[in-house]
């Protein structure tokens, strides 16, 4: 049996669990997946003792994407975002990769978005540095704005030094942002505790595509009026999804049961 996980503090709350075990199901792969919740402190050699023990395969999640970068040998995409969700026991050292920005793109082309143009992104932490790198990539000129603006401007110079077009913005002026921009991708905590959004409904429009990365609740206030407002909503339950559909395919070399995977999450989440 092979054994694939989750590694953070806490973790008792993950959706990952069910979602990849009916994928093994599905697949008929004798596989289990379970979860490591070490100290804060511990990440790295987490991941040491991951490889001594033989585990295959683990999703990283907070505290961890950072910590773990020395135990692993980033590939490009993970080394420029400087963050690692899923680590591949396949080499020595393991490899780090971040399906967090191949989640996103994933989802928005499930939606059939074309990633052109203009993508704001809220928040500068490891959803948004993920989000911009992934947005930038696909050739998108990104406006990050952050409640902190030096960390906006940190990120923004590390996408355009690896490639991109992004600016920096305080997270208050969001609005005189949005009338010229294709997406919207919300990377922070707004709305998760509580019915709020992090931009006023008068700011989105039709032309609008709006990926919310939380998805507790799946619909949030930001999705709520994205439609009221024409746009087109996406909720954060993509994200996850295909974060996982990315990881399963690459430890097990084998097409993801995505329409399976899918379903599974979205009964955990309307529980």
């Amino acid at each position: 049996m092979e054994v694939y996980g989750l590694l953070g503090n806490p973790v008792g709350h993950s959706l990952s669990p069910p979602m990849h075990e009916a994928a093994y199901d599905a697949r008929d792969i004798d596989a289990q997946y379970v979860t490591f919740e070490p100290p804060v402190e511990a990440g790295a050699r987490a991941v040491e003792c991951g490889a001594t023990l033989g585990v295959a395969g683990l999703n990283v999640t907070i505290p961890f994407k950072q910590d773990v970068l020395p135990a692993v040998e980033p590939d490009a995409l993970a080394a420029r975002i400087g963050a690692v969700n899923t680590v591949d026991f396949g080499s020595d050292p393991p490899t780090g990769h971040n399906t967090d920005a191949v989640g996103l793109v994933r989802a928005f082309q499930h939606h059939d978005v074309s990633l052109t143009g203009r993508a704001v992104v809220l928040g500068a932490g490891g959803a948004g540095r993920a989000a911009a790198f992934a947005l930038a990539g696909e050739g998108m000129g990104v406006d990050i704005a952050n409640r902190t603006v030096e960390t906006a401007d940190r990120l923004a110079a590390d996408v355009t030094a690896a490639g991109g077009a992004a600016d920096s913005h305080p997270l208050g002026g969001v609005g005189e942002l949005l009338p010229g921009a294709d997406v919207l991708v919300n990377a922070t905590s707004v709305g998760m505790a509580e019915d709020r959004s992090p931009v006023k409904p008068t700011a989105l429009h039709a032309d609008l595509t709006v990926l919310d990365a939380v998805y507790t609740p799946v619909e949030t206030r930001l999705l709520r009026d994205a439609a009221a407002a024409g746009a087109q909503p996406i909720d954060g339950a993509w994200m996850l999804l295909y974060q996982g559909v990315e990881a399963f395919e690459q430890w097990t070399g084998q097409d993801a049961p995505v329409e399976v995977m899918n379903q599974r999450l979205r009964a955990e989440l309307d529980r």
